[in-house]
């Protein structure tokens, strides 16, 4: 049998080091982000008892403004002003089938019209009150990544980094006047890491939630500029 021989003190010093890392980790795992807007026709008296409907671009099968993204907006927006009628992106899509689907979706304002010559959506609009519909476009993505890690049956040591970019932009249409009133673009970046002393701790930068947040707060300010 062998038995091999570790020196304690060398130990000691990779766990203080790796601790050191991580605790430089928690407090640079950041995130930077710019929101740009370009609004007009605001809705002078709020949306009333209207609704607003948030929809993800999806254009191609291997294309889609995340799911979770469009939910974290309409989340946003209807916890911040609870007079607003927020209507789920599922619900919507599963009322509105099939005109809604990638393929048939309307991508310009002037398509509204030809949809509404449509009776079922008419009928189905008007039921719904849909006043707003905002087009979300965009994805966050990873970009880069470094460091090393070596695990044994005595657990994990090691320092990994790695980024994330999110780029989105929320294109507002005012579906009673069939018209483009509006546009807002966030980016978002962000560092994140994974440091281990036995145990891998990912410390992840939330650039995604910070994006919905900078998006959300001023399409929030958009629809109920009126009750501000």
């Amino acid at each position: 049998m062998n038995i091999a021989c570790v020196n304690e003190s060398s130990v000691f010093t990779m766990i203080a080091k790796a601790l050191a890392c991580a605790s430089a980790a928690l407090l640079s795992a950041c995130v930077t982000s710019t929101v740009d807007e370009m609004v007009y026709n605001k809705p002078a008296l709020g949306i009333g008892d209207a609704s607003v409907v948030i929809l993800g671009r999806r254009h191609a099968s291997d294309y889609e403004t995340e799911p979770d993204f469009v939910t974290c907006v309409g989340d946003y927006i209807a916890s911040g002003d609870k007079t607003i009628t927020v209507i789920s992106e599922l619900d919507f899509l599963n009322e509105l089938y099939p005109w809604f689907e990638p393929r048939t979706a309307p991508l310009h304002p002037a398509d509204i019209e030809r949809l509404l010559q449509q009776k079922p959506v008419a009928d189905k609009m008007a039921a719904l009150k849909v006043e707003y519909m905002i087009w979300l476009d965009g994805s966050t993505e990873r970009i880069g990544g470094s460091g090393s890690m070596a695990c044994s049956l005595g657990g994990c040591f090691g320092f990994g980094t790695w980024s994330h970019d999110a780029n989105y932009e929320a294109t507002i249409w005012d579906f009673t006047d069939k018209a483009e009133v509006g546009h807002v673009n966030t980016k978002a970046t962000g560092q994140s890491y994974m440091p281990a002393v036995i145990v891998p701790i990912p410390i992840i930068a939330p650039v995604q939630g910070t994006a919905c947040d900078g998006i959300g707060q001023q399409l929030l300010q958009f629809l109920s500029s009126g009750q501000q």
